[in-house]
């Protein structure tokens, strides 16, 4: 049963309910603009505020707030810049569907395929990745095998976390040429690069620098049905959340770290981790909670907590930007009205006409696989002769917004959206096979 810290603080008079709006989200809702027809795709672009003298091909790195978005964010920050105290209160500690925290958690559990309350909400996948692995029982000794491809962010969680615990760190290389990869090839060489004092395995579902996507529900069944003792896996999902037809609960791993502030539209400075309940027992937190009964119950009584841990445990305390945390929900349902098979499918049609044309051009090299099941949202490439930062700038020269990819050896990179057009396709590949001469 879900409590609420109101039911333990000793104030009823200054908390009094009678003080309080009668519907937090009703009041939100009365004064927000009822969701528009997305049934087309120029319908989702009109969502977008976006400069129309550019095409924008690196909406990945971090949204543009759609419409129903930014009516969200403007109806909580109007309450509460009214009342602020009695709405995030409210908000926060009301019990039942009043309770906006909960309402965002089982708005992306119904897209997860999950429980809410085994949805954490944090800032960003950094956060997410962080609270991960600093709360995992790693001991001296053991080790969390990681790949030569994954982010700062999910490189230096783990350095960070096992120094701290005494534990090692050790990468493998998955493939030499990420567009030639296969599902086979990448597990062997993951399971190959499994030792002995191995525990968790941490992973990367599409990859920022060169497009691939792993094969994260096979990988995680090859770790299931192979000897040993059980390894945990540990995905930074944020290149897949938003951009892929696929289900996050079942797909076998068993913490989920996203950012949700690219694919899925949601509000700036927002996130999540999804992980069972067993799996959440297995952390010890790191910062408090706000959102946990039973800690903050443990701590006016001075004892420990007695019950396991859980994802509001995980999620951290403090006041957060609430109208952006709360207006997530808006983004999930959203992407639930357009449909996640539709838009994956539309996601991947623009990236399968933007590969082949960039394939066609015999100065690009593609970095990104041909094959939509190894692939998302993210195509890399190479011009012959041309540094990938030189590649952007002449892209932004005739009105193209591309990106580099920000690791050691870098490529340009393309990420046809939502926002794009077939025709935007089209024309960010002749520019390419312009600038390449």
């Amino acid at each position: 049963m879900h409590l609420t810290r109101r039911s333990f603080l000793a104030a009823p008079a200054v908390l009094s309910t009678a003080l309080l709006p009668p519907s937090l989200l009703a009041a939100v809702e009365a004064e927000t603009p009822a969701v528009p027809d997305l049934s087309s795709w120029d319908a989702v672009r009109a969502q977008f505020a976006l400069d129309p003298a550019h095409a924008h091909f690196a909406s990945f790195f971090i949204a543009s707030h759609p419409a129903p978005v930014q009516a969200a964010i403007d109806g909580y920050r109007r309450a509460m810049d009214r009342n602020p105290f009695h709405v995030v209160e409210h908000g926060m500690f009301s019990e039942g569907a009043d309770n906006v925290h909960m309402q965002v958690q089982a708005e992306i559990a119904d897209y997860l395929g999950a429980r809410p309350q085994d949805v954490c909400l944090t800032g960003n996948t950094t956060t997410g990745l962080a609270l991960v692995y600093q709360g995992l029982p790693l001991a001296a000794g053991d080790e969390v095998l990681c790949t030569t491809h994954d982010h700062y962010s999910h490189h230096e969680s783990i350095r960070l976390a096992t120094e701290r615990a005494g534990a090692s760190m050790r990468k493998v290389v998955l493939f030499e040429d990420a567009a030639s990869a296969s599902t086979g090839s990448i597990i062997d060489a993951l399971l190959k690069g499994i030792g002995p004092r191995t525990r968790v395995v941490g992973l990367t579902w599409v990859h920022s620098s060169s497009g691939i996507r792993l094969p994260i529900r096979e990988i995680a069944a090859a770790l299931r049905a192979r000897a040993g003792a059980p390894l945990l896996l540990v995905v930074d999902g944020v290149h897949g959340l938003g951009s892929t037809d696929e289900t996050v609960a079942t797909i076998g791993c068993d913490y989920f770290c996203a950012g949700t502030h690219k694919w899925m539209f949601a509000p700036r400075g927002t996130g999540m981790v999804w992980a069972n309940a067993d799996n959440w027992a297995r952390l010890r937190p790191l910062i408090p909670s706000f959102t946990d009964v039973d800690q903050y119950v443990a701590w006016e009584r001075q004892a420990e907590p007695a019950s396991p841990t859980t994802a509001d445990r995980i999620s951290p305390g403090g006041f957060h930007a609430y109208e952006h945390q709360w207006a997530a929900a808006a983004a999930f349902r959203m992407h639930k009205q357009m449909g996640r098979t539709r838009v994956a499918a539309r996601i991947r049609e623009l990236n399968d006409q933007c590969k082949a044309g960039l394939a066609a051009n015999p100065k690009v090299t593609l970095h990104t696989p041909m094959s939509g099941e190894l692939s998302a949202g993210l195509v890399s490439f190479e011009v012959d002769g041309l540094s990938p930062a030189e590649v952007v700038k002449q892209l932004l020269a005739r009105r193209i917004i591309a990106s580099t990819s920000p690791y050691a050896i870098t490529y340009a990179r393309l990420a046809p959206s939502l926002v794009n057009t077939p025709e935007e396709v089209d024309r960010a590949v002749r520019a390419v096979r312009e600038i390449s001469g």
